[in-house]
């Protein structure tokens, strides 16, 4: 199936009905208060056993894209970040909004959101080949080192203390090693318990981290309450001369987007921050920003929707998750039997092509919703989260439960809802922990190849020249985020 082939799959009833459903469904969420597009695709994955593997990635790459966009609604009118990465839009969004321009603030972020979306396509569709093309000469020694920076990186580049963020990914490799080994057949580390013996399953340790945990600590602050503006159309609509004024911010802020959703474990808030900070000062009224300012809105949304399109890249070109949301889509793809990384050009090229045309259609689709349908999804933001919360949590016994029919996945998924509780409470970054999870088993595979072909020595670690660049990459990656703390807590 090439790219053309993918999208007229894409034009076909049932799938297209699936996008559609997707986007509405993730847009429905990112406005909603403590449901993130990250927990919406963890609770999804139980049900996509049924699904062809396309239409499963179809419907998941869906709600990702319509779940980034969803949450500026509720950055503008309740000054409250539905997702994440919606955090600067709040800052001019809603003083914009309050000002008495709620459909000028809506349809500046929505015209952002389609042009950072739209360049990010771009960048997936020109620059993940070429790097799967490099990525499968990569040995086991290339790949052991390339999954070791990978969690590096993202360990040092999450939010809060680098230590924090490599004890989780550690965290992550130890609970994936129980069960049996892949190489001796050995049950190892279950300590007498049957329901280890094929180890922690993927699914229940992903519901229980992203959607378990989030709803039991938004739950211990449900009786919060907020403001919120009333939304209505006017301005809503942009005009040619707003996408003139506001391209080359456009255009420099999706840069950045795309850029910092490249690497890996940074994501979309950082990448709204970069492209925030950086529009603030090279504008011309950078006084206005925090009070109302059009550029700020622009920028912030350019970026964080960028981002969709730079996670991608080295998800498909090298088996590694970008971010949150991006480790479920790889879980979903070794749920459905399929090998994330450079080879899934080659073995599964049908895949590959129906995230890439999703990703654009997707977006075409969110911004003619959140144009037509803007106050329809601001009244969601009205739902009392103590009717939500029981039916989401149904859905994650539920979505435990079913795969296997095992009560076990069900505790589980219950335990990691309270590791999950646990770490958030504790800040230690989810990210690398679930990225550890994942990609433990590929490190020791990789790692165990490679001993095996060099009698048992690791010296080709050291002395090949990719897995010392990989090496150096990752200690240069440590210290510098050991310098930052420390000059930090000096400051």
């Amino acid at each position: 199936m090439t790219l053309a082939d993918a999208f007229l799959h894409l034009l076909t009833p049932i799938p297209f009905a699936i996008m559609v459903g997707g986007v509405l469904i993730g847009i429905a969420v990112g406005v909603m208060p403590g449901i993130t597009a990250g927990m919406l695709m963890a609770l999804t994955l139980p049900f996509t056993y049924g699904m062809k593997s396309v239409d499963a990635i179809i419907m998941l790459v869906a709600m990702f894209v319509g779940g980034v966009s969803g949450g500026l609604i509720t950055a503008t009118l309740m000054r409250i970040p539905g997702e994440p990465n919606a955090i600067m839009t709040t800052l001019d969004g809603y003083p914009l909004a309050k000002r008495g321009f709620p459909g000028r603030a809506l349809g500046l972020g929505n015209a952002a959101s389609i042009v950072g979306g739209t360049l990010s396509w771009v960048a997936l569709v020109l620059l993940t080949q070429p790097l799967a093309k490099i990525a499968i000469l990569f040995g086991p020694w290339e790949n052991f080192a390339l999954v070791t920076t990978a969690l590096v990186l993202i360990a040092s580049l999450s939010r809060g203390s680098f230590l924090k963020g490599m004890i989780a990914a550690f965290l992550g490799v130890l609970l994936a090693m129980p069960g049996v080994d892949a190489t001796s057949g050995i049950v190892r580390l279950t300590f007498g318990l049957d329901a280890l013996t094929n180890g922690f399953q993927l699914l229940p340790v992903v519901v229980g981290l992203f959607a378990l945990s989030q709803i039991v600590a938004d739950t211990l602050h449900i009786e919060q309450g907020t403001d919120h503006i009333r939304a209505n159309m006017r301005g809503i609509m942009i005009s040619l001369r707003d996408y003139v004024v506001h391209g080359w911010n456009m255009l420099r802020s999706s840069i950045i987007g795309i850029w910092i959703g490249i690497l890996p474990g940074v994501g979309a808030t950082v990448a709204s921050i970069a492209a925030y900070t950086t529009a603030k000062n090279v504008s011309r009224q950078p006084q206005l920003f925090g009070s109302g300012s059009e550029e700020a809105i622009v920028a912030a949304e350019s970026a964080n929707n960028a981002t969709t399109g730079g996670t991608l890249i080295p998800l498909l070109a090298l088996g590694i998750p970008g971010g949150l949301a991006d480790a479920i889509l790889l879980a979903a793809l070794i749920i459905h039997n399929l090998r994330p990384g450079p080879l899934l050009y080659s073995t599964s090229p049908e895949i590959v092509n129906a995230i890439m045309a999703t990703h654009l259609a997707a977006h075409i689709l969110m911004f003619l919703f959140m144009t037509v349908g803007c106050l329809l999804f601001a009244r969601l933001m009205l739902i009392p989260r103590a009717f939500l919360f029981p039916v989401v949590i149904v859905f994650c016994i539920l979505g435990a439960y079913a795969p296997d029919s095992q009560m076990s996945d069900v505790w589980i998924m219950l335990i990691f809802g309270a590791v999950g509780l646990a770490m958030e409470y504790a800040r230690f970054p989810l990210a690398p922990f679930v990225v550890g999870f994942v990609l433990a088993p590929l490190a020791e595979g990789k790692l165990r190849s490679g001993l095996m072909i060099s009698a048992g020595s690791i010296e080709p670690l050291f002395t090949r020249p990719i897995p010392l660049a990989l090496i150096c990459i990752a200690l240069v990656s440590c210290l510098w985020s050991i310098r930052s703390e420390i000059k930090g807590r000096r400051t």
